[in-house]
This record gives C-alpha cells, sequence and structure tokens, in this order.
C-alpha cells in the first residue's frame, strides 16, 4: 500500500470556498452495493435502511485562532490544539476562570521569547498570553473577572477555517463552520458531515422512526495534515479526545442495528470504543486510549456485543454516565469494520487520511466514487457536497 495510491487530481475551482445558502440543498451521492445514484441531501431519510440508526458528533468548534502583537509589530498567531492545566480534559479547561494553558501551534515562534507576556485587548477584555515552554509550544493565559475562557476566546479568537479554503474567516463562518447540533466546546475542525443537516431533516428521521445519538470526538487540527510518508503506516496520528454517554452503549447494544456514522469522526470514536472494549476483557482496568496501530498489532477480537457489554460493565461499576478517553486509531485498507455499516462523509483531500478510511470502508470503488463526484460537478471538501456509502457488505459483529 502506497499513498500515492490514494490521490487523485482535484483542481482548484472544485473546492467549495463558501457553503450553500441551504445546508441541506447539498448533492449527496449514494454508493449501495457497488452503485451509484445522485440526490439532494434533504431526502437523505428516504435513503436509509429502515432499522438504521444515526450517530452524529456533537462538538463544538471554538474560536481556537488568536493573534496578538508585540511591541516591535510582530504579530503572533496562537492556535489552540490541547489542554494542559487545570486538566487536559477539555470541558474542565474550557470553564476555567483566571488561568489555563495549553499546547499550540505558534506563527512567528522565532520571534517570541520565552517567559515573554503578550497581551490581547477587545470587548472590554484582556487576555495575556505567556510561553512557557518554547520547545513544547506550551502557552499559559491569564485573564481578570469571572469569565470562564470559552467565553473570552469566543469574544476574541476567530473560526479556524482550513487552511485549504486560502481565505480568512468571516462572520458568517462562525454559524455555518457549525453544526445545527453542536454542543461541547473543544473542536478546531467542524465534523463536516453534519453541516448538511438542518431541523428539517432531523423531523423527517423522526417521521420514519430512525432513530440517532450524540457521541462527542473534539477534532484536532490534525485532521487536515497530510501524509508525507510513502508508507501510510509511518504517518503519525495526533490524539483526539472522545467522550461516550452510557446511553450510547445502550443503543449499540440493540439487536439487528445498522449503524450509519455521520462523519469519519463518529466513524472513528465508534470504532475505537470496541477497541477499548476488546481491551476491557482482557484488562478490566485498562484506560480508555486506543492507539492508531492498536486494531493492527491486537491478538483478540470478540463480537462487537461482547465489547460493548465489557464497556457497559465498566461503566456501571465505575458508576460512570460519561467516559473519557483519547484515541489515535488510523482506519486504513485491511482494517476490519466492527460497528460501522455506513457512512455518511464529505469528499476529502488527496492522499489524506480520510481518502484512505473511505477506501477502507468501500474498497478500490474510492475511485469510481471520486470519478463521478467530479464528472457531475459536485462540491468537494469542508463547504463541499456529501455522501451516503452502504458498501453492502457484512461488518464483522459475531
Amino acid at each position: 500500500m502506497r499513498t500515492s495510491d490514494y490521490t487523485y487530481e482535484l483542481p482548484p475551482d472544485r473546492i467549495a470556498v463558501y457553503p450553500l445558502a441551504e445546508r441541506d440543498a447539498s448533492k449527496l451521492l449514494v454508493y449501495k452495493e457497488r452503485k451509484i445514484s445522485h440526490h439532494t441531501f434533504n431526502t437523505l431519510p428516504s435513503l436509509l435502511p429502515t432499522n438504521a440508526v444515526l450517530f452524529f458528533n456533537n462538538t463544538r468548534v471554538i474560536p481556537a485562532r488568536l493573534y496578538f502583537q508585540k511591541e516591535s509589530g510582530a504579530r503572533i498567531e496562537i492556535f489552540l490544539l490541547t489542554p494542559v492545566d487545570p486538566s487536559p480534559v477539555l470541558s474542565q479547561t474550557m470553564s476555567a476562570t483566571k488561568s489555563c494553558t495549553w499546547h499550540c501551534t505558534i506563527g512567528n515562534l522565532r520571534r517570541w521569547t520565552a517567559g515573554l507576556t503578550l497581551a490581547l485587548n477587545a470587548n472590554g477584555i484582556t487576555l495575556r498570553a505567556t510561553l512557557i515552554d518554547k520547545i513544547n509550544n506550551a502557552v499559559r493565559f491569564e485573564w481578570e473577572g469571572d469569565l470562564t475562557f470559552a467565553e473570552v476566546i469566543h469574544q476574541l479568537g476567530i473560526t479556524p477555517l482550513p487552511p485549504y479554503l486560502r481565505r480568512q474567516a468571516e462572520a458568517a463562518d462562525r454559524e455555518r463552520y457549525q453544526t445545527v447540533y453542536s454542543h461541547y466546546d473543544g473542536a478546531v475542525a467542524a465534523p463536516t458531515a453534519g453541516l448538511h443537516f438542518t431541523p428539517a431533516v432531523f423531523k423527517e428521521l423522526q417521521r420514519r422512526d430512525i432513530p440517532h445519538d450524540f457521541l462527542t470526538l473534539h477534532v484536532s487540527a490534525g485532521t487536515f495534515q497530510p501524509i508525507k510518508a510513502e508508507d501510510p503506516a509511518q504517518h503519525v496520528m495526533h490524539e483526539e479526545q472522545i467522550i461516550i454517554s452510557r446511553a450510547n452503549l445502550d443503543t449499540l447494544l440493540r439487536p439487528d442495528r445498522f449503524t450509519v456514522a455521520v462523519g469519519t469522526t463518529s466513524m472513528r470514536t465508534l470504532e475505537s470504543l470496541y477497541w477499548y472494549g476488546a481491551e476491557l476483557i482482557r484488562n478490566p482496568e485498562a484506560p480508555f486510549l486506543v492507539e492508531q496501530e492498536t486494531p493492527y498489532r491486537s491478538s483478540s477480537a470478540p463480537s462487537s456485543a461482547e465489547a460493548f457489554r465489557a464497556v457497559a460493565e465498566y461503566m456501571d461499576r465505575k458508576k460512570l454516565t460519561t467516559l473519557v478517553g483519547e484515541t489515535s486509531i488510523f482506519i486504513r485498507p485491511g482494517y476490519t469494520f466492527r460497528v460501522c455499516d455506513g457512512l455518511i462523509t464529505n469528499f476529502h483531500q488527496p492522499g489524506s487520511t480520510l481518502i484512505l478510511l473511505v477506501a477502507a470502508f468501500v474498497g478500490d470503488d474510492w475511485k469510481a466514487i471520486y470519478e463521478e463526484a467530479m464528472r457531475n460537478g459536485y462540491r468537494f471538501l469542508s463547504y463541499g457536497d456529501s455522501s451516503l456509502l452502504l458498501p453492502g457488505k457484512k461488518v464483522l459483529k459475531c
């Protein structure tokens, strides 16, 4: 397997720089049992199997890009990545008052001396940033008053649009680069498959008795990192925080469910949860940490019901209603799917980890899918059109 086998020609004019006026007016390519058809996204509920259960990622994009200016005039860009203090748990750090520390990506780092404090003043708020560790790009933020860090950055930060859009974030992006069901602050990129859903689509799902559930994966900036190695296995995936509810396990333990992941992040979360359950069977006190190579080196592969029961029993034993973990799972060709039967997803960058995930799910037909989308005028990437992938192969659940 070579990274170059998963590239394609993407003309710049096929990248959707702006979203459509109506979210659910986007095109929807349906791949079902090796056949392709074309639809509009608002017809999605009528195209799903009657026993489908949809899983959505309800993370919320934070204004993670902050611009500070030195007295010399040099501009320093700070991009929030992962929290350090008071907690690595995003919800806790976002709720912090007075101060917090993050690992960041820093633009113009060479112009910022460790220990030097910069200030950003706007909207009656002063946010101070001190570079406390230049090797690990750790930045300590401080501010006055009783505002939480979430409230501070929502006043001062900028929406972190994907770099391939090649434009500055605008006021409208605050709302459009966000799903209508987003809830928990913490992502630095949107789970873009969900951008097409509207209250009308949810209403039609309800009318057709197609249930859905919400879980959380806080999307990291690593989602935009290209694969630079010709051997994809050499690519290093970033860890991302996931949050599972006890109710999620009850949904996953329903018999005869047809699990449709809304987006690659939901798929990675569901498959990670399976592998955590497999580890709990072996070690009942295992931490919730799924590494990128876990599926490829595991010596045990229980049924999905066994794995999910192990997680449910762990949560019941610990009296937990939610479970926080980390995953860097890398789903690529050769992966055996244990949970997901269907996938709703946008059209992704050439040579990306997301293309490899799609290829793992539908096989070599990913090429035919992308060629068909290109021929039929589909819009690509985050603000682009969508697809419903139903390969029809049996997911290994037993």
